[in-house]
């Protein structure tokens, strides 16, 4: 399943497209991938067919997009779905769920696709509500991810007004769509509040990895990052949440962070053709995997092999010898 890396990866390469960019048209080729639309937000295609696309923005594995009508474009990737930005004609496999024709007032035309093989992703149009901490929702690129909101407004100074007034941050970065609101902030997030987080841990009653995957604590981590987040920072993945020290804690943090931003340099992590970015390009992460994947091969730290084990329908991997569940 993709998490936050590869989402990144697919936001920033729309967001140079759809930024400002006017929605012409609409396709539904299976109304399966409209599973998360709600119909009192009435027909899909009729709340995005006029509108313009603001930004791409992302929390956590959530993607959605703004729109000028005040409402905007959720994109779940689920297990396999890819967005891809093609010229118009190109050719698309029998995997296209529902097709974007968009119009860019200096890019031109362009196609966005959402692909998915397994239909477990989903696009949908919902309403914004404001984040309760009044900071930007998620991430939407270098210009605005740190800026915080001084007013309500959504406008330029005008030509009357202080020339040297700042630019107000637009409305929409302090808002969040309704079915996203219940995702934590990321751990790239500037604005991810860390306090909250460790005490969070410390008063849960499960294991660490359990709490990683909770993406009410913190989102965009999955199995793959979970996995070599606790290999770098040498936890048991069943590691009890409140035996983790101060330090401890905070040194599996930043082993997360650093673990989620190389994988956003290489591109995500491909193992097949599922991932890829909106070129249909694959991530080459997976070169750099420590313990995902690795079983029966030696630890890179100390040779032991790599064990892999059942864990809530999924696996976990990890060393033995570094990983040792400590319940003392």
């Amino acid at each position: 399943m993709p998490e936050l890396p590869e989402v990144e990866v697919v936001r920033a390469g729309l967001e140079p497209a759809v930024t400002g960019a006017l929605i012409t048209g609409v396709e539904v080729f299976d109304d399966r991938s409209l599973k998360r639309h709600s119909p009192l937000a009435g027909p899909f295609a009729d709340g995005l067919t006029g509108h313009r696309m603001l930004a791409a923005v992302r929390r956590g594995k959530f993607l959605w997009f703004p729109l000028s009508s005040g409402r905007a474009l959720v994109t779940h990737l689920g297990m396999s779905g890819q967005v891809l930005l093609r010229v118009p004609g190109h050719p698309e496999t029998a995997l296209l769920r529902i097709r974007l024709s968009i119009e860019h007032p200096s890019l031109g035309e362009h196609w966005v696709n959402f692909v998915d093989q397994r239909i477990f992703g989903s696009m949908a149009v919902d309403t914004l509500v404001p984040t309760p901490d009044g900071a930007p929702a998620g991430y939407s690129g270098p210009g605005l991810a740190g800026a915080h909101l001084s007013a309500p407004a959504a406008a330029r100074p005008s030509d009357e007004a202080d020339p040297t007034a700042p630019v107000l941050a637009p409305t929409w970065l302090a808002s969040i769509p309704s079915q996203v609101a219940h995702i934590a902030r990321d751990p790239l997030d500037p604005f991810f509040d860390e306090r909250t987080f460790f005490a969070a841990l410390k008063s849960k009653k499960t294991g660490i990895k359990r709490a990683l995957l909770d993406q009410t604590l913190i989102s965009g981590v999955g199995n793959i990052y979970a996995d070599e987040a606790l290999w770098a920072a040498r936890l048991h993945y069943a590691q009890p949440t409140a035996t983790l020290s101060p330090r401890r804690a905070r040194t599996l943090l930043a082993e997360i962070r650093l673990v989620l931003s190389k994988a956003l340099a290489e591109g995500g992590t491909s193992f097949d053709s599922t991932y890829v970015n909106v070129n249909g390009a694959s991530g080459y992460f997976s070169h750099s995997l420590n313990a995902y994947g690795q079983q029966g091969k030696p630890c890179p730290r100390c040779g032991h092999l790599i064990t892999r084990e059942s864990f809530m329908n999924r696996s976990s991997h990890f060393c033995p010898h570094c990983q040792r569940l400590r319940l003392a």
